[in-house]
């Protein structure tokens, strides 16, 4: 199973952080828009992703909460029609939540670089760092660290849950 080390923190600003995510990426940027669905799921995170009517991907998942650096294990399948998906699932398991964001995502190397402005929750910086099949958690971990320190983020920035749960939060 492919598996990264995340880290997400709470940032003033997208635009803020986009001079700094410029100049140490080796690509981007690219603009995404994301509707994500999580649906019941006692094993991990069970989460449906779609870009457009079209194009859509269901994605599982397992990751501590946990503030910092954190393992996660994941599958992606894509689905040319995330909304016929959406219903089955839904139908299937029940809802637990919804996040709409738009994404900005830039590389550094094998990192993935989000810059996230989520609907009702503001804006975030999440960094996924893709490792080899069985590569210690550590080496991607101190590449995060680093990473962390380029970008200027701050420890006190980090957050230790997922979008949903935040939202969960807010709307309680």
């Amino acid at each position: 199973m492919p598996r990264n080390i995340e880290i997400k923190a709470r940032i003033q600003s997208v635009q803020t952080l986009v001079p700094k995510a410029a100049a140490v990426a080796t690509s981007g940027p690219i603009e995404i828009t994301q509707d994500d669905t999580f649906f019941r799921c006692e094993s991990g995170r069970l989460k449906l992703r779609a870009f457009s009517a079209t194009e859509g991907e269901l994605i599982f998942y397992r990751r501590a909460n946990e503030q910092g650096p954190k393992e996660s294990f994941y599958v992606r399948t894509p689905t040319a029609n995330p909304e016929g998906l959406r219903e089955c699932l839904s139908l299937a398991y029940g809802q637990v939540g919804r996040v709409l964001k738009h994404r900005t995502l830039y590389l550094v190397g094998r990192t993935r670089v989000h810059l996230d402005q989520v609907k009702g929750l503001g804006h975030f910086l999440e960094l996924e760092v893709v490792l080899e099949e069985n590569e210690p958690i550590e080496v991607g971990v101190a590449e995060a660290h680093s990473l962390l320190g380029q970008l200027g983020v701050e420890p006190s920035q980090l957050v230790e849950t997922a979008y949903v749960d935040l939202l969960a939060h807010v709307d309680a």
